[in-house]
């Protein structure tokens, strides 16, 4: 059974959730404020965190930095629709896949789903994979460029393996979208142009000064092929 970590103030939603989550099979434990969250989720008991933006105490995005800066745990954020500022800096900070509020339970539970098949996926042996100086095992998700490690959240990995199994070909938007997070490009949705930022900003500049991925207007992203 999947043990799910949802992390919100509002315990009557929380309630709602958990029950529908329990109902698809999942276990589900509810904590309403950020610190005992982070205290939670680096507990190692859970497989997933549901983490909310707004919270008193400490913020959906300050916990979701804490916890990153110890663990890989699987995060997925719960956003007010239509904020952009919390939500893009949310995937900045490595968090899995968002949700704007208010959500469905089944969109939610689709979701968590998507990004714990990813994980079930990665989990399955496979070949290194090479691109030039890039190095990546998604047996263990685990990266390196240039001869050192790279560090990736979940999401960041899947997208760049996308981009180094067609190294030197442009692959849209959308194909990212499906093969790299498990859904369904939305219309507006930014999140693929922050991971691919944020995976940049890790990757350096080449020696001439450009991007190691290159943005093609219009079509999509491209991974420079040495």
């Amino acid at each position: 059974m999947t043990h799910v970590l949802l992390v919100d103030d509002d315990a009557e939603l929380s309630a709602m959730l958990a029950e529908y989550l329990e109902q698809e099979g999942f276990s589900v434990h509810a904590v309403h404020d950020g610190e005992t969250g982070v205290a939670e989720a680096l507990s190692g008991r859970y497989q997933i965190a549901v983490l909310d933006v707004m919270m008193p105490r400490l913020g959906g995005v300050e916990a979701l930095r804490r916890i990153r800066a110890q663990s890989r745990l699987p995060v997925l954020m719960l956003t007010a629709r239509g904020d952009d500022i919390d939500r893009i800096l949310g995937l900045e900070l490595g968090a899995d896949d968002y949700v704007p509020k208010p959500c469905s339970p089944r969109e939610l539970v689709a979701r968590l789903r998507a990004i714990l098949r990813r994980g079930g996926e990665a989990s399955t042996p496979a070949d290194e994979l090479r691109s030039g100086a890039l190095r990546l095992w998604p047996s263990r998700l685990s990266a390196e460029w240039q001869g050192s490690p790279l560090s990736l959240t979940g999401a960041e990995f899947r997208l760049l393996e996308v981009l180094a199994r067609q190294a030197g070909q442009v692959v849209s938007k959308a194909a990212l979208s499906e093969r790299g997070l498990g859904r369904p490009l939305a219309r507006f949705d930014r999140s693929i142009d922050v991971h691919i930022s944020s995976i940049r900003q890790k990757l350096g500049a080449s020696s001439d000064g450009r991007a190691w991925i290159q943005t093609v207007r219009g079509q999509g992203y491209l991974l420079v092929k040495e």
